[in-house]
C-alpha cells in the first residue's frame, strides 16, 4: 500500500553522477499530480568557489523541492525557491566541479 505522500519510484543515482551527466529526470508532485521532470545542473558561485545546483523552471511545493535536494544530496532551486540537504552549505558540494 502506498501512502498519499509517499512517491514510489526508483532511487536517484548519486552527486557525483548527477553533476556527471548534468541532468536528472525525478519524479515530482505538482499541483497533487505526480510529474517527470528533468532537473538541470547549473553552477552557482559562493566563496568556496563554483558549486552544482539541481535546477526547474517551474513553480514546486517547497516541501517537493526540500526532498528532490535530499535524495539526490545537492542542492535544488526552482522558481519559488532553493534549498540545500540538512546541515549542508555551497561549500560542501564544490569539491563536485573539481576535476
Amino acid at each position: 500500500m502506498i501512502m498519499e505522500d509517499e512517491l514510489p519510484g526508483e532511487k536517484p543515482p548519486s552527486a557525483k553522477e548527477i553533476v556527471a551527466r548534468g541532468k536528472v529526470e525525478l519524479r515530482v508532485r505538482r499541483a497533487g499530480v505526480i510529474q517527470r521532470q528533468e532537473f538541470v545542473v547549473k553552477k552557482g558561485m559562493s566563496p568556496a568557489g563554483e558549486y552544482p545546483y539541481l535546477f526547474l523552471d517551474k513553480f514546486i511545493d517547497l516541501s517537493e523541492l526540500i526532498r528532490v535536494s535530499e535524495e539526490c544530496g545537492l542542492p535544488a532551486t526552482a522558481k519559488n525557491g532553493s534549498v540545500f540537504p540538512r546541515g549542508k552549505t555551497s561549500s560542501d558540494f564544490a569539491h563536485l566541479l573539481k576535476h
